[in-house]
């Protein structure tokens, strides 16, 4: 028999002790730095210079208080799923019309990723939007992220993960929910769709699903050819990360663990590759933005238990490698600039019944929630508008 707390939802205010944030700067204060790369560029990592500015303004000019006020400000909540205790925001809107949304994160993502799109999500009308495009949002921080509890055993891929959020969405009271992701949020996101299309109304996504076959990779326009060197030059040269922690997630674990520069360093390399950032990634994101992201991975001691998300994965790939059977939950696409990984309108409408939207950005990149927070909220509303009545 279930323990009868086992489906509450409690209040859960993050109150970080200043104990440990003495400690981060002691530990800051105290880096045995590397000697600098020896090209003039970040083809070797992030550059010695920007790591130790970052890192002097984290020990010296960074609030976390900030950071953690805005996490309280938006229903920080706790809940026991599947064993794991699970942390997430959810703010109601005050508009009666207001759908449930569920957003996703991946890694190196965090909760307040989302932060920015907030407020125009639940309260449009107050950010120059209509009331009728109003959401509740659920923002839950996946197992082994942020707050949320650390796995003690095997099997949390993203099949469980998604099942998860499912049980979630139902214990809040949502029948039936949006959900939208980028990066392993967009893999949970695609799982949700399969296990339980009836509950998931619609999807949004900021980070496509989908890999061309060898077929449509011969067939490939010039756009999609384009698509393609992207998505290889960022296999080739720039998922190191992501094939460390598939495969020595641990290894890698006990230096994150214990070097806040070490970690800032890992998790900034994607800021810098990733982001549509003109060379500068902290014109991309801002310096306290990508701080507070890091901040979710130092704070909790989370680098090592979020990096074996890529190593369950790994073990068990539930993800479909073609088309397959097309997807039956309506779907929107957002394909922004400087996101590694693009699809054509053609092969996503192989891949999914219904297609409500597609766009291709003018500016914005695998950060899509922190670079361009205005944009990606008008591309969920405009995705969703047409099911509202559904």
């Amino acid at each position: 028999m279930k323990s009868p707390l086992t489906d509450l939802v409690e209040p859960y205010p993050i109150a970080v002790p200043e104990s440990a944030l003495q400690d981060l700067r002691a530990r800051l204060a105290a880096t045995r730095w590397p000697d600098r790369e020896t090209v003039p560029d970040s083809s070797q990592g992030p550059q010695l210079e920007r790591i130790r500015a970052l890192c002097d303004h984290w020990a010296t000019g960074y609030d976390w208080r900030r950071a953690e006020r805005d996490i309280n400000s938006f229903g920080s909540s706790r809940t026991e799923i599947d064993g794991v205790a699970v942390h997430f925001l959810h703010v109601r809107s005050a508009e009666p019309a207001a759908v449930p949304l569920l957003l996703c994160h991946g890694w190196p993502g965090s909760i307040l990723e989302f932060r920015q799109l907030i407020g125009p999500l639940t309260d449009p009308v107050a950010h120059g939007g209509n009331a009728e495009d109003a959401f509740h949002v659920v923002i839950p921080s996946m197992p082994g992220f942020g707050f949320s509890g650390k796995p003690t055993t095997t099997g949390w891929n993203v099949a469980r993960i998604a099942e998860a959020w499912i049980v979630l969405m139902g214990r809040l009271g949502y029948d039936s929910w949006f959900a939208q992701g980028g990066d392993w949020g967009a893999a949970v996101v695609e799982q949700i769709t399969r296990t339980a299309p009836e509950k998931c109304r619609g999807v949004h996504f900021n980070f496509p699903m989908v890999f061309p076959t060898p077929q449509e990779m011969s067939e490939a326009t010039v756009a999609e050819q384009r698509m393609m060197a992207r998505a290889q030059r960022y296999q080739n040269e720039l998922d190191g990360y992501a094939r460390e922690q598939a495969t020595r997630p641990q290894a890698v674990g006990y230096s994150l663990a214990d070097s806040p520069a070490g970690l800032a360093a890992w998790l900034y390399t994607l800021f810098q590759d990733v982001t549509d950032n003109d060379g500068d990634p902290e014109k991309a994101v801002d310096r306290d933005e990508i701080l507070d992201d890091i901040m979710l991975y130092w704070l909790p001691n989370a680098a090592a238990s979020s990096a074996r998300l890529y190593w369950e994965q790994r073990q068990s790939d539930t993800m479909p490698a073609g088309p397959g059977k097309p997807n039956p939950v309506p779907a929107g696409f957002s394909i922004f600039p400087g996101e590694a990984v693009q699809a054509s309108r053609r092969w996503i409408e192989r891949r999914y019944e219904t297609v409500l939207h597609y766009a291709q950005l003018d500016r914005g990149g695998h950060f899509a929630a922190l670079e361009q927070p205005g944009v990606l909220a008008d591309e969920i509303r405009t995705t969703f508008r047409s099911l509202r009545a559904s």
